[in-house]
């Protein structure tokens, strides 16, 4: 039967579990955070995390508190971590949620502990160390005040420290220099904390995809897992890793119809039909998060071959060019998978226009409703 939608991105939860236990394995005994955030990259917070967990991660990453809030309203009670914190976030509820949360200045933490004074909880904090990536956290010349800050909130009863972390700039370029000082400044920021008497109890984690699979010394207690979860690789140009793509996006043809040659085809006519040829509309967009830069670049697999985008992306369509190949309104389109049947893969995407995979897949839109599989 055909499906009702127009397109839809097809999600496999058992690629999903090999991914994690891959990882895990990878991990060598250190625990595993999936990372959920974006909507699980794209592919559907809800039943990702909950696959992520039957197949061993022990706990969830999120960069926002709503994102958090959203996997408690569906059921989901493991560990949650929310990391990118903001003035006026609703620090409340996520502490009435048993959220846990990153502080990497002292402003946040002050913020964490009114919340706990307000809710009655014990906030759970993870104090954040800027190790040279230059985004959050607290950089090597604050961290000894954020840690004693840190301290007295403890001492106070409002907050408990319970991990200690950052994050790599370049762990997905191997041999880069930044890894190592990077590393260097991490276990110096770990030395200032044990010395102040954070609890040697806190998790200790760095690794993020690309760490986790080429950094040994960079697990730690804990390892955060984000685009390998989906099947991705963190570092293309060493292959694999042994991962399988989850998500397939599909289409189907809107229209079919011939055309003349020296036909323009959609915005400006940046195709011209050379012949008499058959041209395929396919309801997805911009809009839905195909990049208007696929013009005349991006591939899909249609009528058994691979086409390439014939003209301007739209903002709910583009063309494709079927030759003389038969086709009907209706036909499947694949524009991405794990490539099993011929398909361009998410990373020829990514490499065809310029960009990463973890832009590729968490731009599908919410017009496009995912579909999520057990692998058959």
């Amino acid at each position: 039967m055909r499906s009702a939608t127009p397109a839809e991105a097809r999600v496999d939860l058992s690629a999903i579990t090999h991914n994690v236990r891959l990882l895990a394995e990878s991990a060598a005994g250190a625990e595993m955070m999936a990372v959920v955030k974006a909507d699980a990259y794209g592919h559907g917070a809800v039943p990702v995390a909950k696959a992520c967990l039957e197949a061993g991660a022990t706990r969830l990453g999120t960069a926002f508190v709503r994102e958090a809030l959203a996997l408690r309203e569906a059921g989901v009670t493991a560990p949650v971590m929310s990391w990118l914190i903001t003035p006026g976030e609703p620090l409340d509820a996520a502490l009435l949620a048993d959220v846990e949360l990153s502080a990497g200045a002292t402003w946040v933490v002050d913020d964490i502990v009114e919340a706990a004074r307000r809710t009655g909880r014990t906030a759970r904090v993870h104090l954040k160390a800027d190790t040279g990536n230059s985004r959050g956290g607290a950089t090597a010349a604050d961290w000894p005040s954020l840690v004693e800050h840190a301290l007295a909130a403890r001492a106070s009863g409002a907050i408990e420290i319970v991990g200690l972390w950052s994050h790599f700039a370049c762990a997905d370029i191997p041999g880069h220099p930044s890894i190592e000082s990077q590393l260097a400044t991490f276990e110096e920021a770990l030395a200032v904390a044990d010395k102040a008497g954070v609890p040697s109890d806190a998790i200790r984690h760095f690794a993020n995809s690309a760490a986790t699979v080429t950094l040994p010394r960079a697990r730690y207690d804990m390892v955060r897992t984000g685009i390998a979860v989906y099947g991705l690789s963190p570092i293309p140009e060493l292959g694999d890793f042994g991962l399988r793509p989850a998500m397939t996006l599909t289409a189907r043809l809107a229209q079919v119809k011939r055309a003349a040659p020296g036909s323009g085809v959609s915005y400006g006519h940046l195709y011209v039909t050379e012949r008499e040829t058959t041209l395929g509309l396919v309801p997805l967009g911009y809009a839905d998060g195909i990049l208007r830069n696929g013009t005349n670049r991006a591939e899909v697999l249609a009528a058994g071959r691979r086409r390439r985008i014939a003209g301007r992306v739209c903002m709910d369509q583009f063309v494709i060019d079927l030759g003389d190949d038969p086709a009907e309104a209706g036909d499947e389109v694949i524009l991405f998978g794990p490539g099993d049947n011929g398909e361009p893969t998410c990373q020829e995407w990514a490499d065809s226009l310029g960009t990463i995979t973890h832009e590729i897949v968490t731009r599908i839109g919410s017009r496009v409703p995912r579909v999520h599989t057990d692998g058959r």
